[in-house]
């Protein structure tokens, strides 16, 4: 690969990364609601979905994926229910009145179980997997014997960059989280929000 085009690859792939999305509006989210730890831990599992994804690509299951209608439904009813699970427990903790403090920040989530549900958000959801079969081909010579390593590193390097970023910015809420911690109420005011971002990526997901 040319210098060239992994320099274009990189600045695409930074440019996309740092656009509003579901993967980076939840992950905000979530950083607000349990702390930074809590976001970088889910931005490992988002970034893992990544690999996956290419994985996919790579081996072509994902161009097979694409022309099953069927497969398609199946993917988007499967993330739908998934995230609609996930509104529906942090609706529970919001009217529930659940507190937030500093002290339990790093004590309100099961670090693999966050992780999983970070790798989870991004593998059941088709339209990530459709953006990586059209995006990662465009800087490929596909005729070429090492073809299926070059989208493979691509990949990586998107993942690698995506979860920096993504680690920014659960840094940057985390910080922003600790001065929201002196309102009153706010804990449920987050679990209310992140609920609320959850059903939205749902809804999104099955509609668009």
């Amino acid at each position: 690969m040319e210098g060239s085009t992994f320099g274009y690859f990189l600045m695409a792939s930074i440019l996309l990364t740092l656009a509003p999305g579901p993967d980076i509006l939840y992950l905000l989210t979530k950083s607000l609601s349990d702390g930074t730890k809590a976001g970088i831990i889910l931005a490992c599992g988002l970034v893992s979905g990544i690999i996956f994804h290419t994985t996919l690509v790579m081996v072509g299951v994902a161009a097979l994926i694409k022309s099953s209608a069927t497969a398609m439904l199946l993917l988007k009813i499967f993330g739908a229910a998934y995230l609609l699970f996930l509104a529906f427990g942090a609706f529970k903790s919001a009217r529930a009145n659940k507190k937030i403090s500093l002290s339990r920040a790093d004590k309100r989530f099961s670090s693999a179980a966050l992780y999983k549900r970070g790798v989870l958000m991004n593998v059941l959801n088709p339209k990530v997997l459709l953006f990586f079969l059209a995006f990662l081909p465009q800087f490929v010579k596909v005729s070429s014997s090492g073809a299926s390593l070059t989208i493979l590193f691509l990949g990586v390097v998107f993942a690698a960059q995506a979860l920096i970023i993504f680690s920014i910015v659960a840094i940057f809420a985390g910080r922003v989280r600790n001065l929201l911690l002196r309102k009153k109420n706010i804990g449920r005011i987050l679990n209310f929000v992140e609920a609320a971002v959850l059903a939205l990526i749902a809804v999104t997901l099955i509609l668009f």
